[in-house]
């Protein structure tokens, strides 16, 4: 998905990295990563005409960079996967407690079970759209505001249930489910914008070039040129683009899936038209 870079309140970048459209941060990282191995190699040839002898040296210099790129390769690989699997999870609790809200409402005596029925039902199908709009940008904070709007109606309706009867154990089971149901959508909002730091990105792709750069030059000058560099750099480059990518929720190639919700937004809406 490609759209323009999002800002806070103050006009700040929201995460650098995630606000660019996938095909800018795929060339970004192929050019940075090209500049370091061209320029590796360059200088690798220059180094193997002039100075052979520092050739143990670079290819010490290299073991150690890549070492120290495959721990900050695998330390980024883990936040971003963590993150991800952490909003998965919480699309499924939140369509989870939706669903706990819409079985209480069928307890609910008429004309308050329809009505709240047909508002869940629109409040799920406001989640769908919620969960496929890009987090910071003005779609998912109006989807946000259609969320916490139809919360409100529902809020007043089960609050009026309880003024009629306020002893009774399904409306306030039923203001339970509903405040369980905020706080899930709460919760997975502030996940879908908590997101690795651009500082750690930057490291990683700073450390990426410097190795490949470096890696460029030692092959060089045993003789092995740009073309071992290339494939070399392509796995690396790979394994970077991956971890970028799952840091980006509904705006990379690597997505959370909204499944759960889809099916219980469409059970909903049957459920509601049948009444």
């Amino acid at each position: 998905m490609t759209g323009p870079i999002t800002f806070d309140d103050n006009g700040r970048v929201i995460a650098l990295f995630f606000s660019l459209s996938t095909p800018t941060v795929a060339v970004i990282i192929a050019a940075a990563v090209g500049v370091a191995v061209t320029g590796g190699v360059a200088l690798g040839r220059w180094l193997r005409e002039h100075a052979p002898q520092l050739h143990g040296s670079i290819g010490v210099v290299q073991g150690a960079l890549f070492g120290l790129i495959g721990l900050l390769l695998a330390f980024g690989l883990s936040m971003a996967v963590g993150r991800y699997e952490h909003r998965r999870a919480l699309t499924v609790d939140e369509a989870n407690a939706i669903s706990t809200v819409a079985l209480r409402s069928a307890l609910l005596a008429e004309p308050h079970r329809s009505t709240t029925l047909e508002h869940l039902a629109d409040y799920s199908a406001a989640a769908v759209q919620f969960s496929e709009t890009i987090p910071g940008s003005a779609q998912f904070r109006s989807a946000d505001a259609d969320l916490a709007t139809i919360f409100t109606e529902l809020w007043t309706t089960a609050s009026t249930v309880v003024a009629a009867d306020p002893i009774g154990t399904v409306p306030r089971l039923q203001l339970e489910a509903l405040n369980a149901m905020s706080d899930a959508h709460g919760v997975r909002t502030a996940a879908l914008t908590n997101r690795v730091p651009d500082e750690v990105m930057a490291l990683l792709v700073i450390a990426v070039m410097l190795s490949l750069g470096v890696l460029g030059v030692h092959l060089t000058v045993m003789g092995r040129g740009l073309v071992s560099s290339l494939a070399a750099a392509t796995v690396v480059v790979l394994i970077l683009f991956v971890v970028i990518d799952l840091d980006r929720p509904h705006r990379g190639l690597i997505t959370v899936p909204d499944t759960t919700l889809v099916e219980l937004s469409s059970q909903l809406h049957s459920a509601s038209g049948s009444r």
